[in-house]
């Protein structure tokens, strides 16, 4: 018989605020975190907004000598992870470590240690590049570091694939467990990708929105107006357990994780298959999973990017999923707010959804202000909305054509 797995920890770090509670203001209240570039010299790109996380201080988490053999990647996770573990009360002293495993992908990994050993290279020669480069670019340093800091001995990986990275993590989690694998998981995604040459190849294949005169409308799912998305930054781990371990410890249970769903569209390295075929299948199949029904479903959290192609595309792919009963479904883009974290998005939107869930709200999608005819269905605009949330589903598609949908429910406490 499968274990049922639960959710008992959130941790965030996202342009929109650092922690589940600063994330949560900032979404019921609809505040983009988009804004001019800082960490840069943005004079020659054609963009020049993007989704920064500000007022980060990892020093307050992590051990100074530490943070310079990380890259800011793998900070990130390190902050989400322990704000996770916080949040969910668990004691990893007291847990059998082998039992316990994490996780955490990224979707391109340490860019800012390639850009800087690159340099070295070239001005310096081969003589000068770090021993720290490898482990500080490697996409599963992040489930490593996390390792070691709260000695997880169970399955630890990274999953990257584009932009479903985080999704895919997490649904690879939920099967684990449900197959005994793990009792306890630290698991999601984390990114860090706004430098020069991350931003510049976004910019070269002319995914991002160039509303430069008005960075906090730039990022606006569904509307007609969208014209790319806003290149963010960031990291959402959760804490998930098997149902029979977080009883016996008394944990609070935000919600289960119900179901999972993966394919690919197998059509083009970056636009996405337009007839919806492989992306609906994969909501379909994750609704399967979950033992529901398409009519059960009360509300998407849509990958929602604010590009033409895929706002359209996901927008036919719920309808193919769900038929008549896409018109009752309440749909948000969180990526309106916080602009597009790449690897870490479907991380953080599961714990939009699980926050939304807990408090009866569906948060907005904003700048939503021309509807557009391939897009009709209800995103929710503008402002937040009270509902009671019974199941719900978290889309994440990638470049390479790569679908995840991940379902949640209400947990029963009966």
């Amino acid at each position: 018989m499968q274990k049922k797995v639960v959710v008992t920890g959130l941790g965030v770090v996202s342009p929109i605020g650092i922690g589940k509670e600063n994330f949560w203001k900032s979404l019921i209240e609809g505040k983009s975190g988009a804004g001019f570039i800082s960490h840069f010299d943005t004079t020659n790109f054609s963009v020049k907004i993007g989704c920064e996380v500000k007022d980060f201080n990892p020093d307050s988490y992590i051990d100074k000598k530490k943070i310079r053999r990380m890259d800011r990647f793998v900070q990130f996770a390190i902050v989400a992870s322990k704000l996770a573990v916080e949040d969910s009360g668990i004691n990893f002293s007291k847990e059998n470590p082998e039992r316990c495993g994490s996780i955490v992908g990224s979707g391109i990994g340490g860019m800012q240690t390639i850009e800087d050993q690159a340099k070295v290279l070239l001005e310096k020669g081969p003589g000068r590049i770090s021993p720290f480069l490898i482990p500080m670019l490697i996409t599963n340093m992040a489930p490593g570091e996390i390792a070691m800091m709260f000695n997880l001995q169970g399955p630890n990986y990274s999953i990257s694939s584009a932009c479903a990275t985080s999704t895919h993590c997490i649904g690879d989690a939920l099967r684990l467990m449900r197959y005994g694998d793990m009792d306890v998981a630290v698991v999601g995604g984390t990114e860090a990708a706004i430098t020069p040459l991350g931003f510049g190849g976004f910019c070269a294949i002319k995914a991002l929105s160039t509303m430069n005169d008005e960075p906090q409308k730039a990022s606006r799912p569904f509307d007609i107006k969208r014209n790319g998305f806003v290149m963010g930054e960031g990291a959402g781990i959760v804490v998930l357990e098997t149902e029979e371990h977080a009883k016996k410890r008394g944990a609070k249970i935000y919600c289960e994780l119900a179901g999972y769903g993966a394919t690919d569209d197998a059509y083009h390295i970056t636009a996405p298959e337009p007839n919806a075929i492989a992306s609906s299948r994969a909501i379909k199949l994750a609704i399967n999973d979950a033992e529901l029904k398409p009519e059960d479903i009360d509300y998407v959290n849509a990958h929602g990017t604010s590009t033409i192609l895929n706002d359209k595309i996901e927008t036919m792919a719920i309808k193919k999923a769900f038929g008549e009963h896409s018109k009752k479904l309440a749909i948000s883009s969180t990526k309106s707010m916080m602009g597009h974290l790449l690897g870490a998005a479907g991380a953080v939107e599961i714990i939009a959804t699980a926050l939304c869930m807990e408090r009866g709200y569906v948060h907005p999608t904003i700048n939503y202000e021309f509807p557009d005819t391939d897009c009709d269905l209800d995103y929710v605009p503008n402002k937040a909305r009270q509902k009671q949330i019974n199941a719900a589903i978290s889309n994440s598609l990638g470049f390479g054509g790569h679908n995840s949908t991940i379902v949640v429910k209400k947990y029963d406490f009966k």
